[in-house]
């Protein structure tokens, strides 16, 4: 089933300059959408598999043209394809169509036999990915990382995978740099999200890095779900929650929100909730997983974003506006968060919009980094948790 408008096996989509992901270049023409080509193996999560489809299919250019066209196929020829439901689901594409994917995406299973056990592809498997091209992004969901790990895409990367089996899959697979606290792994052309409705958080990432945060806000907000999780973003955590009785930390977080432009002192937030700056402390991580201070600078990059995708302020008026200060502020931690400087972003995300096209250009300056919320522009970035890890703890 190739298509006669993809790219022969080897080239890069679009552009002809290296793999974009089937990504807009901004010059005026249209490309043709991103392809997702989702594989649903036996044992399948329902949930897990309508993810992709939800997510990348409600993504839409200034035109209200589809950014991505999304396939599911199985390892078999065209035929139903059993889920752990009570129910199986008929798959009208069998593996060839992974030749013609930009990006695949495997979903979780609680069937995948010697890929769980023994850490090797069944031969379906290995006959499913001979048909892949070179440079084809990979993304795992939940148990879908064991896949991957299995054909050997997470080999001396970092990973993660749903917390309950990341003990097992790194003793199964002891190459791979497994973080069992994080919700999703970012690392540039292979991306790996924990359980469930991690799911989204990493799709709505990729939609993120592929076309800027407002085309992924919209589609959350289709969605009815948060662009990013606003703090929780450990898998879980090994403490007890918050009693519901206790006065949580909400009031003061919705308080510094209106005041991002304002220097914001720990106290300052404490005091809104009448607590010690100890004891506020001690709860906003409880309930968020991370420090105020990894929290607010959180929220000036968001604002810091959205203002330089959808304003033509300048650099030292965008960094005063998100509570930044000076530009060269400003750029050190969007440059630490994001991996490029603002006028990059801004060039990145402007011009697809301004041209009619898609946005979503990887910068040819675009760096490796982790980010301290796992959000990034249109660049392949490397090795990008989607939890606060490297910020210092101060406001």
């Amino acid at each position: 089933m190739q298509d006669q408008d993809r790219d022969p096996p080897g080239t890069s989509p679009g552009t002809g300059t290296g793999r974009d992901f089937g990504i807009g270049t901004g010059t005026g023409a249209r490309t043709r959408p991103h392809r997702v080509v989702v594989l649903a193996l036996e044992g399948l999560l329902p949930f897990e598999l309508g993810i992709p489809q939800r997510i990348f299919g409600r993504a839409r250019d200034s035109a209200d043209r589809p950014l991505y066209e999304i396939v599911t196929c199985s390892v078999r020829p065209p035929g139903p394809v059993r889920t752990e439901a009570d129910f199986s689901i008929l798959v009208e594409n069998g593996p060839e169509a992974l030749a013609t994917a930009d990006t695949v995406i495997v979903p979780a299973s609680y069937r995948l036999g010697p890929v769980y056990k023994e850490g090797i592809l069944s031969e379906e498997l290995k006959a499913a990915f001979a048909h892949l091209r070179p440079g084809t992004r990979m993304v795992s969901i939940c148990t879908g990382s064991y896949v991957l790990a299995a054909a050997g895409f997470l080999d001396g990367r970092p990973a993660t995978t749903h917390w309950f089996h990341a003990a097992h899959f790194q003793s199964l697979f002891p190459r791979i740099r497994v973080d069992a606290d994080v919700l999703f792994i970012d690392d540039g052309d292979v991306l790996t999200s924990a359980g469930v409705a991690a799911g989204i958080d990493l799709c709505l990432h990729i939609v993120r890095r592929d076309h800027g945060a407002a085309v992924a806000n919209d589609v959350a907000r289709r969605t009815v779900v948060p662009p990013h999780r606003d703090g929780g973003q450990a898998q879980y955590i090994q403490r007890p929650l918050p009693e519901p009785q206790l006065a949580t930390t909400a009031a003061a977080r919705t308080w510094a929100l209106t005041r991002l432009h304002e220097p914001i002192q720990l106290r300052d937030m404490a005091e809104q909730e009448a607590m010690s700056v100890r004891t506020f402390t001690r709860r906003f991580r409880e309930e968020a997983g991370i420090s105020p201070g990894q929290w607010l600078v959180r929220q000036r990059v968001e604002r810091a974003r959205h203002l330089l995708e959808s304003t033509d302020l300048s650099v030292d008026q965008v960094a005063r506006d998100s509570g930044f200060g000076t530009a060269q502020s400003m750029r050190q931690h969007l440059q630490s968060a994001l991996g490029v400087a603002p006028t990059v972003y801004r060039r990145t995300f402007r011009a697809g919009t301004q041209a009619g096209t898609q946005p979503g250009v990887r910068p040819d300056n675009a760096q490796d980094h982790r980010t301290q919320d796992g959000q990034a522009p249109g660049q392949v970035p490397g090795r990008q948790a989607g939890r606060g890890t490297t910020q210092e703890d101060r406001l």
